[in-house]
């Protein structure tokens, strides 16, 4: 194990085995940051690692875990010791949804859905505030525009990135005398591996949300301008913006019906 003296910074990313947590371990990578990647899918992390490697030179660190196991947060933070790595950067991507009415989903997997969205999420945070203040670095929570409205239909997920956003504000204002930036990306809807998860229809999606659908990439580049920028709150594209400013000045007793009926569309 490093001397913490010795360790040499790096970008963490957790859920980086597809979407915008790989794009985002890439554009680390691009930028010139030493990274280290996480999530259960030890084969694709292999993968990305290996393609990040044959075009910048520098492998990253691949860590294979499970960030619901008893003590993964421990784990984690071992494994990075062992590595010779401190938390500079911690990109808290790892998370899932559930679509459909809350009564009617396992009670089990929405809990699970808590805890890797919220309790995971704070943990890691928590976790690594020395190494991050050490190292003047940041962190990036990953929301969504959903953190800004209610979501009939999706009410757990919705409730879990409304956390995220709250709490990601307010670490930024907390952590700013330290020197370390918090920014949380609120992407609308992106094309990954997320729907298929949640239990999302594909052609619902494409049909309700087409228009403000954002490339994985371009939402991860904006999210790294954003956080090297000191940006509390990053909402890639303009039809989310427009989403999110709608939602902000729209009567609930209006703006429930409407996303229901949206989400039952996505189901």
């Amino acid at each position: 194990m490093t001397d913490v003296s010795q360790a040499r910074p790096a970008a963490v990313v957790t859920g980086a085995s597809e979407g915008i947590g790989a794009e985002l371990a890439r554009i680390f990578a691009e930028k010139g940051h030493e990274v280290a990647i996480v999530a259960r899918r030890g084969d694709r992390l292999s993968a990305l690692a290996e393609e990040i490697a044959s075009k910048r030179g520098k492998r990253p660190t691949v860590i294979e875990l499970d960030l619901l196991g008893d003590g993964a947060v421990e784990t984690l933070a071992d494994r990075l010791a062992e590595a010779g790595l401190a938390t500079q950067y911690l990109v808290n991507n790892a998370g899932f949804g559930l679509i459909g009415p809350a009564a009617k989903l396992d009670q089990a997997e929405q809990l699970a859905m808590i805890d890797l969205n919220v309790r995971t999420l704070t943990a890691l945070t928590l976790r690594f505030i020395p190494e991050l203040s050490r190292h003047k670095g940041g962190v990036m929570n990953v929301a969504s525009i959903a953190s800004f409205m209610p979501g009939p239909g999706f009410a757990v997920y919705y409730a879990t990135k409304a956390f995220v956003r709250s709490f990601s504000e307010a670490m930024s204002y907390e952590l700013k005398p330290a020197g370390v930036k918090v920014s949380c990306l609120c992407p609308g809807p992106v094309l990954t591996g997320f729907q298929a998860r949640a239990g999302m229809s594909f052609e619902g999606l494409m049909g309700a949300m087409k228009p403000a659908l954002v490339p994985a990439e371009d939402v991860a580049r904006q999210g790294y301008d954003g956080l090297m920028a000191g940006k509390r709150v990053v909402v890639p594209g303009t039809m989310n913006k427009v989403m999110v400013w709608s939602a902000r000045l729209s009567p609930r007793a209006i703006l429930l019906p409407l996303l229901g009926t949206a989400q039952m569309k996505r189901a």
